[in-house]
């Protein structure tokens, strides 16, 4: 009965070791260059990368690097990337339509040379 006990017991841990391997390798972590100015672009660029499967993001309003940890079975970086580009701020190698950098207020106008703040 001991060794039943202890054959289970082993086989279920395997099993749950196992399932938390696999979700973690889908877990990936990047790094994006994103255009802003201040905290209002930061605030703006982090709640518009927040989509499905997006676990983490944060910007660095002095490097504007985003960092990024999603889980690449629900989302891909080009959709959170076009979610930010929608927003108005140009996201490594797209660029937010004139419309929608338009809707920037005028302190977070990056495109015109404005210093951060």
């Amino acid at each position: 009965m001991y060794r039943l006990l202890c054959c289970l017991l082993l086989c279920f841990s395997l099993s749950v070791s196992e399932k938390v391997f696999a979700a973690n390798r889908n877990i990936i972590t990047e790094h994006h260059q994103v255009k802003g100015v201040c905290e209002k672009c930061k605030k703006r660029i982090e709640y518009a990368s927040y989509i499905k499967g997006v676990k983490f993001a944060e910007w660095n309003v002095d490097s504007n690097d985003l960092t990024l940890v999603f889980d690449s079975t629900k989302t891909t970086s080009m959709l959170i990337m076009q979610s930010i580009v929608k927003s108005g701020h140009d996201a490594d190698s797209l660029k937010a339509t004139n419309e929608d950098y338009d809707k920037l207020p005028h302190c977070c106008k990056y495109r015109s040379g404005i210093k951060k703040h």
